[in-house]
């Protein structure tokens, strides 16, 4: 999507060291000033807020190092918020669509805020090699997750439903699971392409003999 009308101005980004995949849940304890104002006003006007990895510079503010993020972020959606301790929210939001950050600027709370262009899905899979990765892909996902759910349903980090037949699906949430560096999953999640990121997470899976 490259046209000017798909253009989002104004939304509030929070640079982590994470990556934040579409569908992805994203745990917050928040406490700084400049995003518990944020997360009220995304919360009162059902609006997201921009994930994006950390370039440059630090998650807390600090006078005179300017959080950089990376261009490529996802969009999040607030979908549960509880207030821990006086000044502190937790928050639980949830990754839904890829976009390019095209300009930002820091305000003066020190909230940056950008202008992005949302990113298009996935292109599909394409051949019986590039589909029989994705099959083996998605079951060990399966297995991971009746692991997970075996020892401790509570702290299973993916929302349902479980799309075990969705090469995006299956690929990001391998992508978020596996014990990646941090920069290789920022890439993962700036492929455009479900067969190229399932060839990746596969030949990353057969190397350390998860398959």
């Amino acid at each position: 999507m490259s046209s000017t009308s798909t253009v989002l101005a104004d939304v509030p980004l929070f640079p982590l060291h994470t990556v934040l995949f579409p569908d992805g849940i994203l745990p917050l304890k928040i406490f700084e000033a400049r995003y518990l104002d944020m997360a009220r006003d995304c919360l009162r006007e059902k609006t997201p807020f921009g994930v994006c990895l950390l370039k440059s510079g630090a998650e807390v503010a600090r006078e005179n190092e300017p959080s950089v993020p990376e261009s490529i972020g996802c969009l999040a959606e607030i979908d549960q918020c509880d207030v821990e301790t006086f000044g502190m929210l937790l928050i639980r939001a949830r990754g839904t669509r890829r976009f390019r950050l095209l300009s930002h600027r820091v305000e003066s709370s020190g909230l940056l805020v950008g202008m992005a262009e949302p990113l298009g899905e996935d292109e599909p899979l394409e051949g019986n090699q590039q589909l029989a990765k994705f099959g083996a892909c998605a079951e060990v996902l399966e297995r991971i997750i009746a692991t997970i759910r075996e020892r401790d349903p509570d702290s299973l980090p993916f929302a349902e439903p479980f799309r075990l037949e969705d090469p995006s699906w299956v690929s990001n949430r391998l992508a978020e699971v596996l014990p990646i560096a941090l920069r290789a999953r920022q890439k993962l999640l700036e492929m455009m392409d479900a067969g190229a990121r399932i060839e990746v997470v596969h030949r990353y899976m057969q190397q350390h003999q998860l398959l």
